[in-house]
């Protein structure tokens, strides 16, 4: 049975990391870097110069991080990736691994323009974490990356609160890849297959939840002009992050863009998305089926100094039932039927009972390799829907 204080500190803790979602990512003083000393005011160069400023004020966290020291020195990661001689193939991997590392974690989200009548601009989103980012396995034509939280915020008065750590997302990138998971709305996945025309030299990114449930996925191929590396794929469909769904309820799907670019001390994620509005069947209104469009620019700085040993600590000691977890996932993606969860997986809580699981490891719990095994399809199994025509619209 699941221990009560348990499921009391994960329910906090997954909460932080969702406020500070990454592709979708509280407040940005202290850490970010966007606020100055002089002026509270949060600012956008995409700003809505002609409406009333009071609706538009920048939405999010409130908290404040602890000083960080940001690494200005190229990474050695950032050198390799520049290196002349070796193969696209090479300079792939690279550029991939290169995302791996310590950072401080800006993310801003903005509408830009409106498809509807009498439309008018939601308040943009700005939130800031301190992550870190593991190579989790590197199989030369598979690495998975896993982004994990390890944040301690200041008080008004000065006082620092102790560090939290929780799991974050996940990102796992495939070369030459057969399928790709995809979204397909209403708490949907499936896995199709990639043309054989689209796999030379193509990785797929499959993008997870903080509780490696499936998110989105896409292929295309890393482009490299000199210093700039970017991976660049178009028109993705992903479910609502938890930015959104808190304070709507008026589109189901983000369709857009996903890019990623790899900096000297760090790396940009940016998205161009598509608000859309889909029916029960699952397909985007013939009429008005988008609402709004908004930009996203999530900026991961290298830091140095910073302590995550507790990042560290937490993955070497969950890493045995998050492993088992995301074989069933995988499982589950190499069927040729649809994903279906009975409910959102962030939304509807379903996320507790396996973080409560892992807490309760993480707090010295002993757990044969078979009972993590146990406990870890069932847990998936809990999250299916256990009617295969069901169609969940909660979002």
């Amino acid at each position: 049975m699941l221990n009560i204080k348990s499921i009391a500190v994960v329910a906090s803790l997954v909460v932080l990391a969702h406020s500070a979602q990454a592709e979708d990512a509280g407040d940005i003083s202290g850490n970010s870097g966007h606020q100055s000393a002089v002026s509270a005011e949060r600012q956008y160069t995409f700003a809505w110069n002609f409406s009333d400023s009071t609706d538009l004020k920048p939405r999010g966290g409130t908290s404040k991080g602890v000083p960080v020291t940001l690494d200005t020195q190229p990474s050695a990661a950032w050198l390799k990736l520049q290196e002349a001689g070796i193969s696209n193939f090479e300079r792939d991997r690279r550029a991939i691994l290169a995302m791996a590392g310590d950072y401080k974690v800006s993310f801003d989200f903005i509408e830009v323009a409106g498809f509807t009548e009498n439309y008018k601009p939601k308040a943009p989103y700005q939130s800031w974490a301190t992550e870190k980012v593991y190579v989790l396995e590197d199989k030369g034509e598979f690495i998975s990356l896993q982004h994990m939280l390890v944040m301690q915020t200041v008080n008004k008065d000065g006082s620092k609160n102790p560090p939290m750590v929780t799991k974050h997302w996940r990102q796992d990138w495939q070369y030459q890849p057969k399928q790709v998971l995809v979204f397909k709305g209403h708490s949907t996945w499936l896995a199709e297959a990639v043309p054989q025309a689209e796999q030379k030299g193509a990785w797929s990114q499959t993008v997870y939840q903080v509780d490696d449930s499936p998110r989105y996925g896409g292929v295309t191929n890393w482009q490299h002009f000199g210093n700039f590396s970017s991976w660049n794929h178009q028109d993705a469909w992903r479910p609502l992050p938890r930015r959104e769904y808190t304070v709507r309820n008026d589109y189901q799907v983000l369709l857009g863009s996903n890019r990623h670019i790899i900096l000297p001390t760090g790396w940009v994620h940016e998205q161009q998305n598509n608000k859309v509005v889909l029916g029960k069947d699952a397909k985007p209104n013939i009429t008005n089926p988008v609402i709004a469009r908004e930009m996203g620019f999530n900026r991961y700085e290298r830091i140095k100094g910073y302590d995550f040993t507790l990042g560290d600590t937490y993955l070497k000691k969950t890493e045995p039932f998050w492993r088992e977890i995301r074989q069933q996932w995988t499982n589950l993606s190499q069927q040729k039927t649809p994903i279906r969860l009975r409910a959102p997986a962030d939304k509807d809580g379903l996320y507790i009972v396996p973080f409560t699981y892992a807490q309760e490891l993480s707090d010295g719990k002993k757990q044969t390799p078979e009972e993590i095994a146990k406990f870890a399809k069932k847990t998936v199994a809990d999250y299916l829907t256990k009617d295969s025509n069901a169609v969940n619209t909660h979002y």
